[in-house]
């Protein structure tokens, strides 16, 4: 019977090294980006989310302070468009993930 010779010792698992896959990059861009380049790079390819988020805000915050000053009516329409400007924001989503998965086909 052989004996088996001695066991050589496998590199530690590294995990600020991860494991180098042929042909296999984990992320699209050699360089992180921070979070105000990535911000940026989002609204160019897709301006009209930004512009929903801040229709949305600004219609939630005007009709929060219509119904602080007691005008009921404008408050219920300040959230009426609230409404509008989320489902505006929820299309401008889908459309841009939908142009991009377009764009992205060979």
């Amino acid at each position: 019977m052989a004996t088996p010779g001695p066991a050589t010792p496998e590199a530690p698992f590294e995990p600020s090294h991860p494991p180098v896959i042929e042909g296999f990059s984990p992320t699209v861009y050699s360089t992180s980006e921070s979070f105000k380049e990535k911000f940026i790079r989002k609204t160019r390819e897709n301006p009209m989310v930004p512009i929903g988020c801040l229709g949305t805000a600004s219609a939630l915050t005007y009709g929060l302070y219509c119904f602080h000053r007691g005008q009921s009516q404008r408050s219920q329409l300040m959230m009426r468009t609230r409404i509008a400007a989320q489902g505006f924001t929820i299309v401008a989503i889908l459309v841009g993930l939908a142009a991009s998965t377009v764009r992205s086909r060979p």
